[in-house]
């Protein structure tokens, strides 16, 4: 079982950044890929950024530009670094890790951003 635990969100200004982290723990296999997703209120959950464990990334095109996903595979940590924020982007993050070879997901518990003045 593995289990992911987020951090660093928070209230922020418009043009203002934040860090987010997420660790995950428990055995997890190779062969995966970390995600950042979020779900702004009365909206569907939307994939924000994705990297693989060689480190290829994508990103959904309204954060390309902003936001950049990394991770630590030796601490088993990925990272949203988010900076100039939008009121648009105020959402629930959440951190998702999926292994190919298992076909499993495993979620965390989710961050509040709040972008405003």
């Amino acid at each position: 079982q593995v289990r992911l635990v987020e951090s660093g969100g928070g209230l922020v200004q418009p043009g203002g950044s934040l860090r987010l982290s997420c660790a995950a723990s428990g055995s997890i296999s190779r062969n995966n890929v970390m995600r950042w997703y979020r779900q702004a209120p009365g909206k569907e959950r939307e994939l924000v950024a994705s990297i693989t464990r060689d480190e290829v990334t994508n990103y959904e095109d309204s954060v390309k530009g902003r936001f950049t996903i990394s991770r630590d595979n030796a601490k088993n940590t990925v990272y949203l670094q988010m900076n100039s924020l939008k009121p648009e982007d105020t959402a629930v993050y959440y951190c998702n890790v999926h292994e190919f070879i298992l076909i499993r997901d495993s979620w965390g518990q989710g961050t509040q951003v709040t972008v405003s003045s």
